[in-house]
């Protein structure tokens, strides 16, 4: 079978960025692991592996009633920790199934709320839309395929603070980042994201 010629006019796929090696996976989580210990905020929700005070942290409180009644309804006031599971729920999307799952049930779950992808957008990718469809598709594949084997509650604790506390929407604060050496967009310029 032939393959259908492009039309006329016709969108042209744009190349998908590449993932990071395996080296700068691992320099990349090992200054962010360090920088953490040192710097992470101290967060009541981090003293618990609740899955509904982790759930609390996450939803607002109209949803958040909606969920735990289909909790109750369901599986006997527990919430599950499967990705499924959990995404079936009406007001749990990809990131509060992460979060659920990494936070409270310590498993291997990737997570990419707005100072999650600023960090992976500033580090790896550097230019273009970062609120395009196909970047965010990216930076959900560059959050998983950074995730650790171990440590992943700190590993994406660490990403979240990093977002919210050095690599800010307004001036960063570049020089004490981490990650500078291997920013694709350090020095931050106004002009880029």
């Amino acid at each position: 079978m032939t393959a259908k010629p492009a039309r006329k006019g016709a969108p042209r796929s744009l190349p998908q960025p590449a993932l990071p090696a395996p080296g700068d996976r691992r320099r990349f989580r090992d200054r962010l692991l360090t920088w953490y210990r040192r710097h992470g905020r101290d967060l009541p929700w981090r003293k618990t592996t609740d899955p509904y005070h982790i759930l609390v942290s996450e939803i607002r409180p109209r949803r958040l009633q909606t969920i735990a009644r289909e909790s109750v309804a369901r599986y006997g006031g527990r919430l599950p920790a499967d990705e499924a599971t959990l995404l079936s729920f009406e007001g749990i999307g990809a990131y509060t199934a992460g979060a659920i799952r990494s936070f409270a049930f310590r498993e291997r779950a990737a997570i990419l709320d707005t100072n999650v992808a600023r960090v992976l957008f500033r580090v790896f990718i550097g230019s273009g839309d970062p609120k395009s469809a196909a970047t965010k598709r990216h930076l959900w594949r560059l959050s998983e395929t950074l995730m650790p084997v171990r440590h992943v509650f700190d590993f994406n604790q660490a990403l979240m603070d990093l977002g919210a506390m050095v690599c800010v929407a307004r001036n960063p604060r570049c020089f004490v980042c981490p990650m500078a050496k291997s920013c694709r967009t350090f020095p931050f310029t106004a002009d880029r994201r």
